[in-house]
């Protein structure tokens, strides 16, 4: 895949801080809809992850904040996945402003918990192989 999924998101003035700044929270919450995004495009529904017994699970979460967001913004966030071959894998996020300016980095570290079991399962990757209609957007 050439250029990474992204979906626009538009700051929210309720979103703000008293500085006027998207506040630390919310950074979290674009990221989560960034990748809810891919996986709905990805034919991965909530539905479907249930039916196969699994659950995404967050592992780690570091943001690295570039430049300031403030309530207009139209803020693009990418999502990619990068698979280890382990139990876990990374999704690399970006959230850049309409004008390009690079305002924020997420780097996040994710599994599939088997829902019975109440552990990680081995290989995220074939299961996400298995029920995608979009391989390409897990980076397939």
């Amino acid at each position: 895949m050439s250029e990474p999924y992204s979906v626009r998101v538009t700051v929210r003035g309720y979103e703000t801080d008293v500085q006027g700044h998207l506040n630390q929270a919310v950074y979290i919450n674009y990221a989560e809809h960034a990748r809810w995004s891919l996986l709905q495009r990805a034919g991965v529904s909530q539905t479907r992850l249930i039916g196969r017994g699994v659950g995404p699970v967050a592992l780690e979460t570091t943001i690295r904040y570039k430049r300031e967001l403030v309530a207009g913004d139209e803020v693009d966030v990418t999502c990619e996945f990068e698979w280890s071959g382990g139990k876990t894998f990374r999704i690399l996020q970006k959230m850049t402003k309409a004008d390009g300016t690079l305002a924020a980095e997420v780097d996040a570290v994710g599994g599939l918990l088997d829902l019975k079991a109440r552990k990680l399962v081995a290989d995220p990757r074939e299961i996400f192989e298995e029920i995608t209609s979009a391989p390409e957007l897990f980076g397939f």
